[in-house]
């Protein structure tokens, strides 16, 4: 043990003199504590709430989109094969997206209408997991009507049960010498599934491909565009590129799930990053106080200083001796803050005691997630703020002349 960090610690633990000095010592531990505790959760949680809503915006959505501008995919089987040959892309189904007006005995809604292949969408979305009642191949079987699913969230509100029938209206379903007049279908309910979105849950539903073309009139085999699904989520970008190349470039565009809800994503790293620097202020507090117990320390012990330079010590030592008891604060502080911090996040994602309205936000708890990165960003702001603080006062106490400090005591 070096005789600086000996020192130090005398320093901070002596409770003869310098009971209120220990008692700012205590305060200043527990100001970074809470400081960075606050971080800790704060981070947690934000991070946890894009992460939920990211999975829940893929888990009904693809993580890429091809579609021709302007118009429909004709060759669209021979179009998934080379999109699926692409590196990087595990899976391909196509799709058909239309708004329609959904009827029942029990009240009318606008939905918007998808067309899927039973067959290969369970390998793009995660819509067969998310069923509650019925499955994804049901909209395939034989009845006397084509089968259709749709979110508990919309059956719930017109009363729908598995087996009832309702009316979809397209506004360009059938072409005559006046133009497009709406086409009325009737569909039998095959099944539900509930995302945790209340915006999905409350206004989407799927139907078969062929279904869906003949509610819109297609006289063609054709379909909105291809869904994608990648391995990596975040490489996205740099994969659709190669896609759209694939599938023969313009007119055929490729949207990534970054393009389609990017502002999104931006206002909640924005919100993150502004809740970071609010909450650094925390732990800034506590480094002032760092600050003012040094001070105070430097005061009350000008004589122990002197005595220590007039048998040898350097100004180097007693700098080293103050930085030293600045950085024993900032240490404890933060293993205090990430012990509080930390039991505090794991508390809330395992027991979800705090609860949020579902039909306002995508989830009805509040979700955490803790990355090792946010930890060590925080663990290290906070130390960095602690030692800065720790540099004034060691400086000014190492300027200290022994024989002016030993005359004036």
């Amino acid at each position: 043990m070096s005789f600086e960090y000996f020192i130090a610690k005398r320093y901070l633990l002596a409770r003869q003199k310098q009971a209120f000095i220990s008692v700012i010592s205590l305060i200043s531990v527990l100001g970074v504590g809470l400081g960075v505790a606050s971080l800790i959760v704060v981070v947690g949680v934000m991070q946890g709430f894009s992460t939920e809503l990211r999975d829940k915006i893929l888990g009904i959505n693809a993580h890429m989109v091809a579609a021709v501008a302007g118009g429909a995919i004709h060759d669209y089987r021979g179009d998934m094969a080379k999109a699926e040959a692409v590196p990087g892309v595990l899976g391909a189904t196509p799709f058909v997206y239309t708004e329609v007006m959904l009827s029942s005995p029990r009240g009318v809604k606008g939905v918007v209408l998808r067309g899927v292949d039973p067959a290969s969408a369970g390998k793009v979305l995660a819509l067969p997991g998310e069923m509650t009642a019925g499955s994804l191949d049901d909209l395939s079987a034989p009845g006397i009507f084509p089968g259709i699913i749709v979110g508990r969230e919309l059956a719930d509100r017109l009363g729908l049960s598995l087996g009832d029938t309702l009316n979809l209206m397209s506004p360009a379903g059938k072409e005559s010498a006046a133009g497009f007049s709406p086409k009325v279908k009737t569909f039998a309910v095959r099944g539900f599934f509930k995302t945790g979105m209340y915006e999905y849950d409350s206004t989407l539903a799927y139907v078969t491909i062929p279904a869906a073309q003949e509610l819109l009139g297609f006289k063609r085999d054709i379909v909105t565009g291809i869904e994608l699904k990648v391995a990596d989520v975040d490489a996205v970008d740099a994969l659709a590129g190669q896609v759209r190349q694939a599938l023969g470039g313009p007119p055929v565009y490729v949207r990534t799930w970054i393009d389609m809800n990017g502002n999104l994503f931006k206002a909640l790293h924005l919100e993150k990053t502004a809740m970071f620097v609010i909450l650094v202020m925390i732990v800034l507090v506590g480094s002032f106080s760092i600050i003012t117990t040094l001070v105070m320390l430097v005061m009350e012990k000008t004589r122990d200083i002197a005595i220590l330079m007039s048998m040898g010590a350097t100004a180097k030592n007693i700098r080293n001796i103050f930085m030293l008891q600045g950085a024993i604060i900032g240490a404890v502080g933060t293993a205090l803050g990430y012990a509080l911090g930390l039991g505090v996040a794991l508390a809330l994602e395992k027991y979800q005691f705090i609860k949020i309205p579902g039909d306002v936000y995508p989830m009805d708890h509040l979700p955490v997630r803790l990355d090792w990165p946010d930890l060590v960003v925080i663990g290290a702001t906070a130390l960095a703020l602690c030692f800065l603080a720790t540099l004034y006062p060691a400086r000014q106490a190492a300027r200290l002349e022994p024989t002016e400090a030993l005359r004036h005591d």
